[in-house]
């Protein structure tokens, strides 16, 4: 398997692409095949979106929360929230209640139906997270955190007018 995916980087490499590219392709690669099980396992029969599933885990490990740190925390945009929040409410899987102190912070829970629901879907995730890590030992596990939480970072970053940095910097050239 490895020598398969050193061919493919180096078929790329030869057809032009940077190495940088390349790599990144491979992340996205890899986040695409982590979706599989969820997709092909979990999807259809729960009636669940990925959106969905994401914030249905956030919500169940944090007990509750507020529809922006939801987002903060997983890395969806807020209209996507915002609207994974709605179906899953929809669905009698999460509470939503309005902060009486702060009118436009919403405070969500799991229900007795989502917490049924990702207590299911718990060791399933753990299931993917083994399998996917089995072969690291702690140091590469270590080492392996380090360098996702950079890149997360960076991605994370703002500018001076406190806009996405990653955004502007990828931005096409305007015609």
């Amino acid at each position: 398997m490895a020598n398969a995916n050193a061919k493919r980087k180096e078929d790329r490499l030869a057809g032009g692409m940077t190495f940088k590219g390349a790599l990144l392709h491979d992340l996205l690669k890899l986040n695409n095949r982590l979706m599989a099980p969820f997709s092909t396992h979990l999807a259809h029969r729960y009636r669940i979106s990925l959106n969905e599933f994401r914030l249905l885990m956030t919500i169940g490990a944090l007990g509750r929360t507020a529809s922006h740190e939801v987002a903060e925390l997983t890395g969806v945009n807020v209209m996507s929230v915002s609207r994974a929040v709605a179906t899953l409410q929809r669905h009698g899987r999460v509470h939503v209640e309005r902060d009486t102190g702060n009118r436009r912070r919403k405070w969500l829970t799991l229900t007795e139906e989502g917490q049924a629901l990702y207590d299911v879907m718990r060791p399933q995730s753990e299931k993917v997270a083994d399998y996917l890590l089995a072969e690291m030992d702690e140091a590469e596990l270590g080492a392996l955190d380090a360098l996702v939480g950079r890149l997360i970072d960076r991605l994370e970053e703002k500018d001076e007018e406190g806009r996405s940095a990653f955004l502007e910097a990828t931005k096409p050239e305007e015609d």
